[in-house]
């Protein structure tokens, strides 16, 4: 298990693919906030600690069956463009 400790502001988070997901905006409690600026809807996100397969250098990955909400990442690039 991983030191939620390691997870700072500004660091990526990408799904089991290695995929851009977001990137950290805080930690709450047993939850990841995500910035704004990596969603669809220009509205924090939050992703279960539980979802979290590793920490490797300065990105979190997430498990395959993650629960990443509508609109994050790549899929919030192609909305927005």
């Amino acid at each position: 298990m991983f030191e939620k400790l390691r997870i700072n502001e500004h660091m990526e988070v990408a799904n089991y693919k290695g995929e851009h997901v977001g990137t950290v905006d805080s930690v709450e409690d047993d939850a990841i906030k995500l910035t704004k600026s990596d969603s669809s809807d220009d509205m924090h996100h939050f992703l279960s600690m539980n979802d979290v397969e590793k920490i490797d250098d300065n990105r979190v990955y997430l498990k395959e069956d993650a629960r990443i909400p509508e609109g994050l990442g790549n899929k919030a690039v192609l909305q927005n463009s």
